[in-house]
């Protein structure tokens, strides 16, 4: 890609595509335009979540859980079967992948704030596209899944939730 046609998704800095899928599924399921996303801190400030709602009701809760401490608290919630939301973004480093372990320090192995806000306001300068929008993801789903609806992508791009039992994987976790 020539550098001019370079663009990101809908967020903040490093987040995933939270916003993205909300927006998506607004208007999908409840057929609702949402604008800037109003995201309300709860534990702190990296378990964030945002609600759709219509008429007092909560259509649509996501949660973004940042860090481990947070994510153990959302598997914890999810065995003990108290879990309201419909969608959770997970990411590993407290604070967003910008804010990881792998980005550039100062002398004294602390992070860098001001190389941490220059490589913010470098990513929020860069113009944001809708996934759906992209002619090169528009190609990618015709010909390495046969289209959006088919049996391929469906196979390759949904998942459903399990349930509580045990996989063999997650015999020897103690959270």
């Amino acid at each position: 890609m020539k550098e001019e046609e370079v663009r990101r998704h809908e967020g903040a800095s490093s987040d995933g595509y939270l916003a993205h899928i909300f927006r998506h599924a607004a208007k999908e399921l409840f057929n609702e335009d949402v604008g800037a996303l109003t995201y309300r801190s709860l534990r702190n400030k990296d378990f964030q979540e945002v609600t759709l709602e219509r008429d007092g009701e909560v259509l649509l809760r996501f949660a973004a859980a940042y860090g481990f401490r947070n994510i153990q608290n959302v598997v914890l919630k999810l065995k003990r079967g108290k879990f309201p939301y419909h969608f959770v973004e997970v990411l590993a480093c407290a604070g967003g992948c910008l804010s990881g372990r792998g980005q550039a320090q100062a002398e004294d192995g602390r992070a860098d704030r001001a190389l941490l806000r220059q490589m913010e306001g470098i990513y929020a300068a860069i113009p944001v596209r809708p996934p759906e929008t992209s002619a090169h993801v528009q190609e990618l789903y015709q010909e390495w899944l046969g289209g959006a609806d088919s049996p391929r992508a469906q196979a390759a791009l949904h998942t459903a939730y399990q349930g509580p039992g045990q996989s063999a994987s997650s015999r020897d976790i103690k959270w």
